[in-house]
């Protein structure tokens, strides 16, 4: 669950000030900064421990996508809406059983790509790369409808 927590929540990982020193093209961004470079953006992911994946965060501070814990199956991961929140200048997540409420730190490292990392534990990290796509879902529901109805409504 911990590896799942900080992928997912490293979406959107943020705090105003980086515990170790980044290269020179890296830059630290603001809660705000990181909204902006991360919000509705479909990201690849991998993990100190071996997790990888794909997913993207939404306004509402929901997470969805696909996650590889090591050599398990891929399985597909929604943590609902208000599991990122903003706290001052920090992005911290939030999982309903979990007794704290983790920060992050989140360094761009590259025009599409960006390091998050648990404030105060530089450790424990994720290097997220953005695919290019600003599609603004990874899946999606389709309406039902019937076939002549469709047609019908084109013509």
């Amino acid at each position: 669950m911990r590896s799942i927590l900080l992928a997912a929540l490293g979406f959107a990982a943020a705090s105003s000030a980086a515990l170790a020193p980044a290269p020179a093209a890296a830059q630290q961004l603001s809660a705000e900064q990181a909204r902006e470079f991360v919000l509705g953006r479909l990201f690849s992911f991998n993990c100190f421990e071996g997790s990888k994946g794909a997913g993207r965060v939404y306004p509402d501070g929901s997470v969805a996508g696909m996650i590889t814990l090591r050599d398990n199956a891929p399985r597909f991961v929604r943590l609902p809406p208000n599991t990122l929140r903003v706290r001052g200048e920090n992005v911290c997540g939030f999982v309903k059983g979990m007794t704290f409420e983790p920060c992050f730190d989140l360094v761009k490292t590259g025009t599409n790509s960006f390091r998050g990392s648990l404030a105060g534990v530089q450790t424990m990290w994720c290097d997220f790369v953005s695919s290019g796509s600003d599609r603004p879902q990874v899946a999606s529901r389709r309406a039902k409808t019937k076939r002549g109805t469709a047609e019908a409504s084109a013509e």
